[in-house]
């Protein structure tokens, strides 16, 4: 027997009598992430991209438009939607973490899966029974955090890598990457299409920053080629379910990381900190709706608890049930960026319906710093420093080739979504200047309490596993 949506919210407030319910009364709930994608999809408005299968999900559930994750890479990202706690408050901020570094998660919090296996559920990260296959769709086996698992296994934060691994009539939470839109082997399947069933560069609108070029076009093209692969997994996956007779008892949640491409990932302007959400509930509840509140990373796995009727302790996370009949609607969101690699930088920003404020604590170093991941990774990256070295940026495209960072940025993202015209010195928003910094002071003093500026060489260390004169 399966629990409506509603009988699943009445039960939020009752850990307790969730703890004791008849496993079989419980929902499974999966959590798929679509690595490095933003919001670009034909039930968002992508006009180039085909995404059948995502947009049928859509239509069967609940489509936020204003969500977003609370850091623009991968493993910082991670700790936040899998904790519900800023990853600079648990001091799981910096991409990567090095394992000597690493501790296990203090005080109250936890990883989901703690929460998921007290009461009684089986918790897998599906992937491959091979490692060497290669199936979207079976999942990468990705975890990427930057903290320990409690423990004598550090690393085991799943039980299992399949719920078919499950006991009988056990309620599993199942985490599924799918990991084709990250850049490397997935973009190259994705091409190895048909041309008509491709993104024709030449067709694409590039936001005001791009240089206009055939690399720049090819590239993003070919990241919307791989989400339409990726599209294609996520039907391999509701397709198991309905064949398992699962789909009438999972809750299933879908977003990402965080955001793509050369000015998105590692950088707090939306390209790189707006992801989608979309959830969809076993009886068709809400199904088609749109909700544009602002959820926050930190809101997923208290709502991945919440739906299954978990709540934690107060304090335990700093994010809340979206489906809470109680659940706020907040006004702003926070989101940080911290060493990327061996780039080191940090950057703070908040952003509300209309405005976004950026402040960079290290305004001597530029945006496009060295990082041998983007250069290695992605061909537009290049094109722009390359330009700009040529003289042959304009005003917007040549912002971020800059030499130095302005200290803050504002940005009227409702009249410039392409967040080129910084207003931080405009008289007429000294206003809303103010009241920004405020924000992000207060979130600062809060949350990055556990944030410590790193030796270089202990990264450098790390990333390269020793330094040359080391070898001495």
């Amino acid at each position: 027997m399966s629990l409506s949506r509603r009988a699943f919210l009445e039960s939020a407030a009752l850990s307790t009598a969730v703890a004791t319910a008849a496993p079989g009364d419980r929902p499974n709930v999966l959590y798929i992430i679509l690595e490095d994608t933003g919001p670009h999809m034909g039930c968002y408005g992508e006009p180039l991209v085909k995404t059948p299968n995502l947009d049928t999900f859509a239509k069967q559930g609940v489509r936020f438009t204003d969500a977003h994750c609370t850091a623009p890479v991968c493993s910082a990202s991670r700790s936040a939607l899998f904790t519900g706690r800023y990853q600079t408050n648990i001091g799981a901020h910096n991409h990567r973490t090095w394992d000597w570094h690493k501790t296990t998660l203090a005080g109250s919090a936890k990883h989901v899966c703690d929460w998921f296996r007290d009461v009684g559920y089986f918790t897998c990260n599906l992937q491959p029974a091979k490692k060497a296959a290669v199936n979207g769709a079976a999942g990468a086996g990705k975890v990427d955090l930057n903290f320990h698992a409690h423990g004598a296994n550090k690393e085991k934060f799943f039980d299992g890598t399949d719920w078919k691994q499950r006991k009988d009539g056990q309620p599993f939470f199942a985490h599924l990457t799918i990991i084709e839109t990250h850049k490397g082997q997935g973009w190259t399947i994705a091409r190895q299409r048909p041309k008509s069933e491709l993104v024709d560069p030449d067709k694409l609108k590039l936001a005001a920053y791009y240089p206009d070029s055939p690399i720049a076009r090819d590239e993003y093209a070919n990241y919307l080629d791989a989400y339409q692969l990726v599209d294609s997994y996520v039907g391999q996956v509701m397709a198991r379910l309905e064949a398992e007779g699962l789909a009438k008892n999972t809750i299933v949640v879908i977003s990402s990381d965080h955001g793509p491409l050369f000015r998105g990932k590692q950088f707090l302007y939306d390209g790189g900190t707006h992801i989608p959400l979309l959830v969809r509930f076993p009886d068709g509840k809400d199904a088609g709706k749109v909700d544009n509140r602002f959820v926050s990373g930190i809101d997923i796995a208290p709502t991945l608890l919440g739906v299954a009727g978990i709540t934690p302790p107060p304090g335990a996370m700093q994010g809340q049930n979206i489906f809470a009949p109680d659940a706020k609607v907040h006004d702003h969101i926070f989101t940080a960026r911290d060493r990327m690699d061996t780039s080191i930088d940090r950057m703070r920003a908040v952003r509300t319906k209309q405005f976004k404020y950026i402040r960079n604590y290290c305004p001597g170093t530029p945006y496009m710093q060295t990082n041998e991941y983007k250069e290695k990774e992605y061909p537009t990256w290049n094109l722009v420093k390359a330009w700009a070295k040529e003289g042959k940026l304009n005003r917007e495209q040549a912002l971020f080739a800059a030499v130095e960072k302005p200290i803050e940025e504002l940005y009227d993202v409702v009249a410039d979504p392409d967040e080129v015209h910084n207003l931080a010195r405009n008289a007429a928003y000294k206003k809303t200047l103010n009241e920004l910094r405020t924000l992000v002071d207060g979130f600062v003093a809060e949350n990055d309490k556990r944030v410590q500026w790193e030796d270089p060489l202990d990264i450098y260390r790390g990333y390269y596993k020793r330094l040359p004169e080391d070898a001495a």
